[in-house]
């Protein structure tokens, strides 16, 4: 049995179009080999070390022929592409009905509504990319300190403040209002986000102080699996937002992807626990996919792929990582939404022989693979691959 499992969601870091991809537009979408193809190539010697290159052909991520982690690949089996429907399948249960979406903008009565608590207007209320939407209104924002409101793609309201204009916590509260007294029923989005920025005209840029407030996971789920057995449960960066209130241990947010190793690392090299530490690295799809920024999504990738070379050497013998993505969000694909695509996973646990996982046929195999190396009792979801992980090598 492992005594601590560490999960890491690589946001956004999608391996290729699933089959029902064209469904909703996204046939083709690759992540992360069109990353790879734009760059000419990824250095990732850590992640193909552990092998990476065998899940699908990468540029610069040639297959390794003793990989020291078992891998494969993942098809989200939820009718969404979003982060809450990715994390949600992850602990075993995936969403089966689509979560409301606003393309033309939300309706009157969420909009009067929403104006009504907070005491004054709104502007946009339509469906845009955040960076875009802040240089065309946030001028305005200073002027009358209304709040943009938008969405995306994605079962989201967004409101974006300026920190000198609306402060943090209240900017939070709106998002509390919001999430909790109009965004139900038929109208409960999937999540509220509040997304401060700074700057001038011409020169905003959005904060690292963004907030997600998700809908509360139906239960049970692997949370109140681990909980009710008395395990250790630590949610960090995003995960604290996307399992809202799940861990036994106080949420701990993460400004960025290098914050949140740092806090990962923390927990590594604290051994006085058992259970499981879920992170997620946001900067792949916040920062680079939705601003179709390849580039840049190529550098965060071997920046942590550089810091897996020092992390990976504090794992002990019965601590298993598991690697793998919530969704797509191909930043070479048209648009700036996510995209329908497999996940990678890879398991490493310093003393496993790494082996084929294959092609899974849901997220939820992840959890079904937790419960089942702590004894606990399976959800309806998700096939367990821990018998594939027995391997030792020789002593």
């Amino acid at each position: 049995m492992f005594r601590r499992i560490f999960l890491v969601v690589l946001d956004s870091v999608g391996i290729g179009a699933l089959p029902d991809a064209p469904r909703y537009g996204d046939e083709g979408a690759h992540t992360l080999g069109h990353v790879a193809a734009a760059m000419k190539g990824l250095h990732l010697p850590q992640l193909q070390r552990l092998g990476l290159g065998l899940i699908d052909k990468l540029q610069g991520v040639p297959p390794c022929d003793h990989p020291l982690a078992s891998y494969g690949k993942m098809a989200e089996r939820s009718v969404n592409k979003d982060t809450t429907s990715g994390h949600w399948e992850l602990a075993g249960t995936p969403v089966m009905e689509a979560f409301p979406v606003y393309p033309q903008g939300f309706p009157e009565e969420i909009t009067a509504s929403f104006c009504q608590r907070i005491g004054r207007g709104i502007l946009g209320n339509k469906a845009a990319s955040g960076t875009v939407i802040i240089e065309e209104l946030g001028e305005e924002h200073l002027r009358t300190g209304y709040p943009i409101v938008y969405t995306s793609a994605d079962s989201v309201f967004q409101i974006a403040a300026h920190e000198e204009v609306v402060p943090l916590e209240q900017l939070y509260k709106w998002c509390q209002i919001a999430r909790q007294e109009i965004l139900t029923g038929k109208h409960a989005v999937g999540r509220v986000i509040a997304r401060p920025f700074i700057g001038t005209p011409g020169q905003f840029s959005r904060t690292p102080h963004r907030h997600d407030y998700s809908l509360p996971m139906a239960q049970p789920n692997l949370f109140s699996r681990l909980t009710a057995a008395n395990l250790t449960t630590v949610a960090l960066g995003k995960c604290g937002e996307a399992y809202p209130g799940r861990s036994s241990c106080p949420a701990q947010g993460t400004l960025n992807n290098e914050d949140g190793l740092k806090t990962l690392q923390t927990w590594l090299c604290d051994h006085s626990w058992s259970g499981v530490t879920v992170l997620n690295l946001v900067d792949f799809d916040m920062l680079y996919g939705h601003r179709n920024d390849a580039k840049g999504y190529a550098a965060a990738l071997e920046a942590v792929d550089h810091r897996l070379a020092e992390l990976l050497p504090l794992l002990a013998g019965d601590d298993l990582l598991l690697l793998t993505a919530d969704h797509g969000c191909d930043p070479l694909h048209p648009g700036t939404d996510h995209t329908r695509e497999y996940v990678p996973l890879l398991a490493y646990s310093p003393q496993r022989i790494g082996t084929s996982l294959g092609i899974r046929n849901t997220f939820a195999d992840v959890s079904a693979t937790i419960l089942e190396n702590f004894r606990l009792e399976p959800l309806e979801e998700g096939l367990s691959f821990l018998n594939l992980l027995q391997g030792r090598y020789p002593a």
